[in-house]
């Protein structure tokens, strides 16, 4: 179940739904943004493994250097560029916000998936911060890293959070905790369950595998593409 999170950042529809249509067809998945507003919103709430950026996203908007600068230096996510533009000056402020790659359209999809798998494996081997969750260990709080989540089961006014080692506990709803998780990872499967999309082992019309625990599925359509 584990593919990438990549965010097209694209204003005008019908290219980004040929970008979204090449990255799915690759296993990769999409979200899309329209302009620099709704970009950096996902970004704020999603765990964006590539954001792929338009440079011009419109009359009147914040266009992508502008936005691949922010991301640069708030988001830290890797980012690349995908762009008509050739001119020589755009080209060097482009480079100058550290992109992880710059294609000019028309561009090969085997280019664009080469560009992405190689900004990847170089995101990948950076030192970044781990997104975490305030969680009880016994008596004391701790950050527990959202990559570290197998699945989160409700109990009573507490949410218990299974990991690979231990079990961690928090006073907490559901629908609280759903509103702190990135949809492109955690999924809520049951009244009383949510997992962790990417630690899905197998599942069935009724239940979800992961490490051995049998959860059950309320919701038939969740995996139906």
């Amino acid at each position: 179940m584990n593919s990438k999170v990549i965010l097209i950042v694209e204003d005008d529809f019908l290219n980004r739904r040929l970008t979204k249509k090449i990255l799915q067809e690759n296993s990769y998945q999409v979200l899309e943004a329209k302009n620099a507003d709704e970009a950096l919103a996902i970004l704020n709430k999603e765990l964006v493994d590539l954001a792929i950026l338009d440079i011009n996203l419109g009359d009147g908007e914040m266009d992508g250097i502008s936005l691949g600068n922010l991301i640069q230096n708030k988001q830290k996510v890797p980012f690349i560029y995908l762009t008509a533009y050739e001119n020589t000056n755009i080209i060097s402020e482009a480079v100058a916000t550290s992109p992880y790659s710059y294609l000019t359209k028309p561009f090969k999809n085997s280019d664009l998936i080469a560009s992405i798998e190689l900004a990847l494996i170089k995101s990948s081997k950076e030192d970044k911060p781990k997104p975490t969750i305030l969680v009880k260990d016994g008596e004391y709080k701790v950050e527990l890293p959202l990559d570290d989540i197998n699945f989160i089961n409700s109990e009573g006014n507490y949410l218990l959070f299974y990991t690979n080692e231990k079990t961690f506990k928090s006073r907490a709803t559901i629908s609280q905790i759903l509103e702190v998780l990135p949809p492109s990872k955690f999924i809520q499967i049951h009244r009383a369950f949510i997992v962790n999309k990417d630690k899905i082992e197998k599942y069935n019309a009724k239940n979800v595998v992961i490490k051995n625990a049998i959860i059950p599925l309320s919701k038939k359509d969740l995996f139906e593409k």
